[in-house]
């Protein structure tokens, strides 16, 4: 869901919105000793926690700030193709495949604000 907000931007009305961008991801937990350790192995991203509640919350806030990070230098579309992502054309059922990974969402809140007499040109 979108929360709209009008302002005055230099003398022009705008409109901003909050925008939250959802990974599902995979994940693996596995306890080593007296820590969990938590990893994205697709992005090659880890954490850990005393619990694997708390290494899985660590992970989702690692992917955030990785995420971020990747956007504001301007390199996330250049690590998710080097990662092997690719867009998916159609919806997909799930493959009944057995698989090692439990998967975590990830989500990336945007502020996006927009001029009313500009638009953006993608």
């Amino acid at each position: 869901m979108a929360r709209i907000l009008l302002s005055i931007f230099k003398g022009y009305e705008t409109t901003a919105m909050e925008v939250t961008l959802q990974f599902k991801l995979p994940a693996k937990v596995a306890k080593r000793r007296h820590l969990f350790l938590a990893s994205c192995p697709i992005l090659d991203v880890h954490s850990q926690g005393e619990t694997e509640k708390e290494a899985r919350a660590n992970l989702v806030e690692a992917l955030t700030v990785f995420f971020i990070s990747c956007f504001e230098r301007g390199t996330l579309d250049a690590v998710l193709k080097e990662c092997g992502f690719k867009p998916q054309r159609a919806y997909r059922r799930k493959t009944t495949s057995p698989s090692p990974h439990t998967y975590i969402n990830v989500l990336i809140p945007f502020f996006v604000t927009q001029r009313s007499h500009h638009e953006c040109h993608a």
